[in-house]
C-alpha cells in the first residue's frame, strides 16, 4: 500500500485488494478516503464509502442545503421525531377550529 496524506486516495494492487479486502474496506469507511485498485500498474477500479458514493451519485440540491443551514441556525435540527409530530398535530388542531 502506498502511503498518502489524508485527502489522497489509497492505491493498492489488485492482489493486495483481494487478500486484504476487509481491512481496506474498514479504512475506506473510517478514513473517508477512496481506494484505487491497480492491475499491473494501471488503475482499474475505485472503492468508495457508501456516503461518498451517494454524495457523488446524487449531490444535495442547493435548496436542501439552504434548508439544512436555516434549520441549524434556528436550532430545529435538534428536534426529535416525536417533537416534530407534536408540532404538526398542534398546527392541524388549530386549523380545524372555526374562527
Amino acid at each position: 500500500m502506498q502511503p498518502t496524506d489524508k485527502n489522497e486516495s489509497i492505491v493498492v494492487s489488485a492482489l493486495t485488494a483481494r487478500t486484504g479486502f476487509s481491512k481496506l474496506l474498514r479504512r475506506v469507511e473510517t478514513e473517508h478516503r477512496s481506494l484505487v485498485i491497480e492491475k499491473r500498474g494501471t488503475p482499474r477500479a475505485v472503492l468508495l464509502s457508501i456516503r461518498d458514493y451517494v454524495r457523488l451519485a446524487a449531490p444535495e440540491p442547493e435548496v436542501l442545503r439552504l434548508i439544512g443551514q436555516e434549520s441549524q441556525q434556528k436550532g430545529t435540527n435538534k428536534l426529535t421525531s416525536r417533537q416534530i409530530e407534536q408540532v404538526i398535530q398542534s398546527t392541524r388542531a388549530k386549523k380545524r377550529k372555526p374562527a
